[in-house]
């Protein structure tokens, strides 16, 4: 069973074109990482204001304004565990000081194995 990390960042709004550079540079080395088998970094560009628009299938309504952060979602999948452990160790040596100066708050983790 594979083993995934959703993470969610909220970077500072001065900070978003560092936040993404660093990404795009460290997720080079992510993906070439054993046992990677899925990387993606998304930016939340859109909301759904009510259920009136999942019941009617309209379409999510664009975010037009920055209140407090600019909010990411990372999603990492690994074969085992031991690789993600491993992967870790190496995103802390490279790229996790720089990361975390571009956030408001340190970024939440969620792990765990692939149900589907």
């Amino acid at each position: 069973m594979s083993f995934s990390e959703i993470s969610i960042y909220q970077v500072k709004p001065d900070k978003t074109d560092e936040f993404e550079a660093i990404m795009k540079d460290a997720g080079k080395m992510m993906k070439a990482i054993d046992g990677c088998q899925s990387l993606r970094l998304i930016q939340r560009t859109h909301y759904i204001n009510d259920m009136k628009t999942i019941k009617d299938g309209l379409q999510p309504d664009k975010l037009t304004r920055i209140v407090k952060c600019v909010r990411y979602a990372l999603y990492w999948e690994f074969d085992t565990d031991e690789n993600y452990g491993k992967s870790q160790k190496q995103l802390y040596e490279t790229y996790w000081k720089a990361i975390e100066k571009c956030l408001i708050v340190p970024h939440d983790k969620i792990l765990g194995e692939v149900i589907i």
